[in-house]
């Protein structure tokens, strides 16, 4: 099954910015478009805007003056359903309610040809039940564009329960030839992005409400050390805290409420207050004129430790031996049967965030997990009040040596990168494991559709499956509720592992 020819009509109902931004990437592409809305004129405006666009592209040189009027002849408002009677492609993005799309969909179906695909660009509500109200469901899909639609390359093309084969197919490859990037996937709540990114918000949220660290110092350390393009706090402020805090209430719902996708209580009262980010001029941040930016937390100057013994494997910080040899720093490697630190000269050691916190032990202070330790400009530590103060502050000098700033937060478990990190691994991976992607979707979506620096399985080979399921699991010890605890599919990876490795 191939793309739709480019001679065969597309229409778009609902004119909103998705149903405007959806319309333009198929005229671009090449199809004749009809454009319909049910409020009388908002097709005809939606047309002369995404003329406006055009206009705009011509000026940028991202498109020739003749390809734009040319665009513009097959850009048809229509002033009733009656005329997308020919139409090979319907894509509806209107009002997200079960009931107004099903209605919608009844009465295409009384339009268009039989082997017209039709299609829903919804993102919270199920492709499956949209499509259950139809005679014919299998040539129903879900065509969900990220906004900006004209720039953003990832689709998601969802199959509902009844969706046939060759309609996902269609739908994919139409999505291809129009210069974006698909993914395919099932019909779950979130679908993929949506489900898999929500621990990025949730673990940010739950270490604020644990008093772990201020938004700022937070963001700064998603962003600085973990890779991550924008932290959690912005990233929501940019969205909208009703709209982001209303996607993660309904994939909750969606799962009958399920802990580990529980809505932030912070978030609501934020979303209750009116601060609902850019858009209000105040969120976690304030917008108003004059105001300030908070400064993340950032150490003072400490000096560097003469020298640190390394024992046993650092894993993915294992980096950090070289640069502080760099630096000039002595360093002493010792084989050291489950060790996997850095020991200080005070005695205190240095451990990569494992799940547990500093309070079980003597002068431990954890680092947090960095994408990339060269490249990472800050680094979090975490003690608890009982560390020795020369012990933290051997800890900040070792790191400030290294050239990074240093941020120290609470005694929290997993700090911030790494119980980040884990959860979206997890949560890929038992994606996988209940058939919602491949590993491979998985990856693309999550790299195009938010930015994330890698995709979990490409997180997950890199920082290895046991490392993350043991952190879960010691994550799970201390909170019990049954939002951090592994899933069977990362278990197996782990165990997989391990056994490769040889552990018994």
């Amino acid at each position: 099954m191939t793309a739709l020819d480019l001679s065969s009509p597309v229409a778009v109902v609902g004119t909103g910015t998705m149903g405007q931004g959806i319309a333009q990437v198929a005229l671009v592409a090449g199809h004749p478009v009809r454009l319909y809305d049910a409020v009388p004129g908002r097709a005809r405006d939606a047309a002369d805007a995404i003329g406006s666009r055009l206009d705009r592209l011509v000026e940028k040189d991202r498109l020739t003056a003749a390809d734009r009027d040319a665009a513009r002849a097959r850009l048809t408002p229509a002033g009733s359903l009656a005329e997308l009677a020919d139409c090979a492609l319907v894509v509806e993005a209107v009002l997200e309610r079960l009931d107004v799309k099903q209605e919608l969909f009844r009465e295409l179906e009384d339009i268009v040809s039989e082997d017209c695909l039709l299609a829903t660009n919804t993102s919270s509500l199920s492709v499956t039940a949209i499509g259950g109200a139809l005679r014919h469901p299998g040539r129903f899909v879900g065509l969900h564009f990220f906004n900006p639609a004209p720039l953003l390359p990832l689709v998601e093309v969802v199959s509902g329960f009844a969706t046939d084969v060759t309609s996902a197919t269609r739908a994919y490859e139409t999505a291809r030839a129009w210069g974006k990037t698909p993914v395919a996937c099932a019909d779950t709540p979130g679908f993929i992005v949506n489900r898999i990114a929500r621990p990025f918000y949730a673990e940010a949220f739950a270490v604020y409400e644990c008093q772990g660290a201020d938004p700022a110092t937070i963001d700064a350390v998603l962003r600085e050390c973990g890779g991550f393009r924008m932290g959690a706090f912005e990233l929501t402020d940019l969205i909208g805290q009703d709209v982001n805090e209303s996607v993660t209430h309904s994939v909750w719902q969606s799962f009958f409420q399920d802990v580990r996708f529980s809505p932030s209580l912070a978030q609501r009262r934020l979303v209750e207050s009116g601060r609902l980010g850019r858009k209000s001029g105040q969120g976690w941040y304030d917008y108003r004129d004059g105001a300030e930016r908070p400064e993340p937390h950032t150490a003072e100057k400490r000096p560097a430790p003469a020298y640190v013994v390394a024992e046993g494997d650092l894993g993915p910080a294992g980096e950090l031996l070289a640069m502080a040899r760099e630096a000039g720093i002595q360093v002493r490697e010792e084989d050291e049967d489950n060790g996997t630190r850095l020991v200080l000269p005070s005695g205190g050691r240095l451990v990569l965030a494992d799940g547990q916190t500093s309070v079980e032990f003597r002068d431990v202070v954890y680092f947090d997990l960095a994408l990339d330790y060269r490249r990472a400009t800050r680094v979090a530590l975490s003690a608890c009040q009982d560390t020795s103060p020369q012990v933290l502050a051997e800890a900040i000098g070792f790191f400030q040596a290294l050239g990074k700033d240093v941020s120290v937060i609470g005694d929290v478990p997993g700090m911030i990168v790494a119980r980040t990190v884990a959860r979206i691994v997890d949560l890929a991976h038992d994606a996988v494991a209940k058939g919602v992607a491949t590993e491979e979707d998985i990856d693309t979506a999550m790299r195009l559709g938010v930015n994330y620096p890698l995709g979990p399985f490409e997180w997950s080979r890199r920082v290895g499956a046991t490392r993350v399921h043991d952190l879960l699991e010691e994550l799970n010890l201390r909170d019990p509720s049954g939002r951090y605890a592994p899933s069977l599919a990362l278990y197996r990876h782990a165990h997989a592992a391990d056994s490769r490795e040889g552990t018994p």
